[in-house]
């Protein structure tokens, strides 16, 4: 999903040109797509370090058609989405996805409520603010209103985790200095630095409160000028044991714990039965 920069999106039309009727389906029907969007949702929901088995309240922004916000869903949290896309927020109400949905555009400001959220998530979206669509688009002003804005709507001491593709270093320098500028404090997280392939940006903002450490990228071997993912990672292996060990994803135990904290949630669910997360045959 990396881009080339001419055939980076943003530099075809605006968002919600871009994303018309035809690519908001194609751009949902698309397993691989699907996929690599519910790996960097994944990652940017465990970098937000919410609370163990407590369901928050979260902004997606640059939602789309809700594939992230699926991922938020299946993690037991609720979501309030925001797109610039009409066309990519039809489909995610044909979805039936179950986070609520705000047209709008992020360069105008986030319009919630002081204090609103517990978290913000965004996939491949903040790039877009770079561009000047418009003959009164000011990138740094916009970047500057929206991140002030989102400031404001976060509860002290929550995250803000933005997976980005920047075209350059002085791209990324300028979204960083303005989510400063609003107040954030925090960093880049670079996962896979050394791989073309795998490498992923993530922009980790703190909003207020005590101090936060930022967290290591993944990928980064020990003694490497990258850091020591590997103290982070035995820090976190330390942390579930004495949480308990979390079930494999997909596994009967880790689906019952699932239906089991949407049953707590007030939610329907299908009773348990022995064929409960079986293994189907797949011909190929």
């Amino acid at each position: 999903m990396a881009h080339s920069s001419s055939g980076r999106p943003e530099r075809q039309a605006p968002p919600e040109i871009f994303y018309g009727e035809e690519e908001a389906r194609k751009y949902t029907s698309n397993t691989r797509m699907i996929e690599i969007q519910s790996q960097l949702s994944e990652r940017a929901i465990e970098l937000l370090r919410l609370p163990e088995d407590q369901p928050c309240f979260i902004l997606d922004v640059g939602c789309g058609s809700g594939l992230s916000g699926e991922t938020l869903t299946e993690q037991g949290h609720f979501w309030v989405g925001v797109d610039i896309s009409s066309h990519m927020l039809d489909v995610a109400v044909e979805r039936e996805t179950e986070g609520d949905l705000v047209l709008g555009d992020m360069g105008y400001g986030m319009p919630f409520k002081p204090g609103t959220f517990d978290g913000v998530i965004s996939i491949s979206a903040l790039q877009w603010l770079c561009n000047a669509d418009k003959s009164f688009h000011h990138p740094p002003k916009r970047l500057l209103k929206f991140f002030s804005s989102l400031y404001a709507c976060l509860s002290r001491g929550s995250r803000a985790v933005f997976q980005l593709y920047p075209e350059n270093s002085s791209q990324l320098e300028l979204i960083t200095q303005q989510s400063m500028k609003a107040g954030f404090t925090g960093g880049l997280v670079v996962d896979y630095p050394n791989s073309t392939k795998a490498k992923k940006i993530f922009l980790c903002l703190f909003a207020g409160g005590q101090p936060q450490q930022l967290p290591k990228g993944l990928g980064t071997e020990v003694g490497s000028s990258q850091g020591h993912q590997i103290d982070f990672n035995t820090k976190r292996e330390r942390m579930k044991k004495l949480r308990g060990a979390k079930s494999a994803k997909g596994s009967r135990d880790w689906i019952l714990e699932k239906k089991e904290r949407r049953r707590r949630q007030g939610r329907e669910v299908r009773p348990d039965t022995k064929y409960t997360a079986r293994k189907r045959k797949v011909k190929f």
